[in-house]
C-alpha cells in the first residue's frame, strides 16, 4: 500500500513538473505582458489610441517625460492629438512577481504633438502591470524619462 502511494505521489509530482515546464516554455506572464507592450506600440505606430485603451486600467497613473501626470482619459486624449511618424521599442524586459509585472525598455519616436509642433523623443520607460481576477492584464502605472 505504501509503495503504491509513493508511485502515485511520484506520478503526481511528474505531472505537476511537466505542466510547470510547459508554462515556463510558453513564457508565462512575461511573454503575455511583452505582447501587450507590443500592442501598445502598435497603437502608437498606427496613431490608433483605441488599440491602447483596453490595455490601460481605469485608475492608471501616467507620468510623462516632462513631468505631466495623466489619468486614462487624459492619456488617451494626448494620444488622439499626437501623430507619430515613427515609434520603436528596444531593450524590452519584463519581470513578473505573481500577479504584478514590471516592464522596462527604451523608446524612440518622431511625430507632431497636439499643437502640430514636431518632436523627436528618446526615452526609458517603466510600466507596471497587474493581472485582474478575470485574468486580464492591465497597465496601472507608466513613467517615462528622457535620455540625454
Amino acid at each position: 500500500m505504501i509503495r503504491m502511494l509513493m508511485w502515485c505521489l511520484l506520478g503526481l509530482v511528474l505531472v505537476v513538473t511537466a505542466a510547470h515546464s510547459q508554462a515556463q516554455k510558453a513564457g508565462g506572464p512575461e511573454k503575455t505582458v511583452e505582447a501587450l507592450e507590443q500592442q501598445w506600440l502598435q497603437g502608437q505606430k498606427t496613431n490608433n489610441p483605441e488599440i491602447v485603451a483596453p490595455l490601460l486600467s481605469e485608475k492608471i497613473v501616467v507620468t510623462e517625460d516632462d513631468g505631466k501626470v495623466h489619468d486614462k482619459a487624459g492619456m488617451l486624449d494626448v494620444y488622439k492629438k499626437t501623430k507619430w511618424n515613427s515609434a520603436d521599442y528596444t531593450d524590452v524586459k519584463v519581470t513578473s512577481f505573481g500577479n504584478t509585472a514590471i516592464a522596462t525598455g527604451s523608446f524612440k519616436g518622431k511625430g507632431t504633438d497636439e499643437a502640430g509642433k514636431p518632436f523627436d523623443v528618446n526615452e526609458r520607460w517603466t510600466d507596471t502591470w497587474v493581472k485582474a481576477p478575470d485574468g486580464k492584464w492591465q497597465c496601472v502605472a507608466s513613467q517615462a524619462t528622457p535620455v540625454k
